[in-house]
């Protein structure tokens, strides 16, 4: 029998990555002028679901990193990693900005640092780096969900995409990168808010001091897209510098404005909270839209094949004007991969005019009791690529209707 080679523990094997990081970081020049806004895709291996003219995560997570100069901020769900997969690129473009002398600060759920630990433990291990654990479950009874990157106050990744080497694999994502030091400041602001929370200063403290009315609206020119106009949303709403920014109240605007369509795609949906309480605001909006005779898709994942949230996928695709399809990942060749295989994008898109994407899925506790990011973009040309993405999706044959009469079983996503 062979001898089996012995597994280096993980903080090794990152070390490594930063000695080689350290070598290579003389050699990284600034990368070249990036456009203010841009459409960033993740997409599963063996899936027809690639656009060429989008980039991916890893190569924009990559680049933002290897630009940065003066800080890099991370606010998200979790860290995961597996050594050999995408996100080995991404760590390492981390240790040499660490190495370069940029400050890293990086914030996680406290519930989930436990399910995933081993990265968050590296990472703190690495010179130049700080970690720390936000409990949102104490604060708003939820979770810090968000998922965002921000370099030099100016440029900002924000998205559907976990810290994950599945998210950048095996699951199909969609986020934005805007380049504004405007639009960076206030989920800076946001962030600070969350390291502070995070650090031990009370929640009062924290938004007197951080508590601020946010300009409506920020406008951006792109050599792609034209002019683009922005706002910035968040929650919950207890948490937030200006009331106004809540992601719940605007996308219930945007709903508002349709005349023709509405395209929704989320990991989940459903209006009944977890504590069973009705939640109407996304469903009755979709409802009332229908009755104007407006024309709404929803796109949600499989996994709530067999859920409690199956029955309102039903009934919701049993009301006039609204069709509800399962999104379906078909399995990897390489074997079953736990909490991957999935669409986990999250947007709403309205008239192929305007659009929401963010971090939170439609869901009341997404909105009302965790922490989320997302943005509200007005460009009809950058809205129709995102139309087309939806459609390839929705079109692409693995995509099922929701059959009212039908039962359907549970699709395993969780550990074996």
């Amino acid at each position: 029998m062979k001898n089996k080679k012995k597994r280096r523990p993980i903080r090794f094997r990152l070390a490594s990555l930063a000695l080689i990081a350290a070598a290579s970081a003389c050699f990284h020049p600034r990368p070249p002028t990036v456009d203010a806004i841009e459409l960033v895709e993740s997409v599963p291996v063996e899936t027809g679901l690639d656009n060429a003219d989008l980039r991916n995560t890893a190569d924009v997570w990559c680049e933002m990193i290897r630009s940065a100069r003066e800080t890099i901020e991370m606010g998200q769900f979790y860290y995961a990693h597996r050594p050999g997969e995408t996100l080995d690129r991404v760590i390492l473009e981390l240790a040499a900005a660490a190495r370069r002398g940029v400050p890293i600060r990086c914030l996680a759920d406290s519930r989930m640092s436990a399910t995933y630990p081993i990265l968050l433990d590296a990472l703190r291990h690495m010179p130049g780096v700080s970690v720390r654990l936000i409990d949102f479950a104490a604060l708003a009874g939820g979770t810090h969900h968000a998922k965002y990157i921000i370099v030099d106050g100016e440029t900002v990744f924000i998205g559907s995409p976990n810290f994950d080497w599945r998210s950048l694999t095996h699951i199909h994502e969609l986020g934005l990168r805007i380049r504004d030091r405007r639009l960076a400041a206030v989920y800076r602001r946001i962030f600070e808010m969350d390291w502070r929370l995070a650090g031990g200063q009370s929640r009062e403290s924290v938004l007197g001091e951080l508590a601020a009315k946010v300009e409506p609206a920020f406008e951006v020119s792109s050599k792609r897209y034209g002019r683009v106009s922005l706002q910035p949303t968040a929650s919950p709403m207890s948490l937030i510098p200006d009331p106004s920014l809540w992601d719940e109240t605007r996308i219930g605007r945007l709903l508002s404005e349709a005349r023709r369509e509405i395209c929704l795609q989320f990991l989940s949906y459903s209006p009944v909270g977890r504590d069973s309480s009705p939640y109407v605001a996304l469903d009755g909006a979709l409802r009332r839209a229908a009755g104007r005779g407006v024309r709404v898709r929803l796109l949600v994942a499989d996994w709530q094949k067999g859920t409690p949230a199956e029955r309102a996928l039903k009934d919701l695709a049993a009301v006039p004007n609204i069709e509800v399809r399962f999104s379906v990942i078909p399995e990897w060749s390489g074997g079953y991969i736990p909490y991957a295989r999935v669409e986990h994008c999250k947007f709403v898109l309205v008239d192929g005019g305007k659009f929401w994407l963010g971090t939170s899925n439609g869901e009341k506790s997404y909105f009302h009791d965790s922490r989320n990011l997302g943005l509200i973009v007005d460009s009809a040309p950058m809205a129709q690529r995102l139309r087309r993405v939806f459609y390839k999706s929705w079109d692409g044959g693995t995509a099922e209707a929701v059959d009212p009469a039908r039962t359907y079983s549970p699709r395993r996503h969780g550990e074996e």
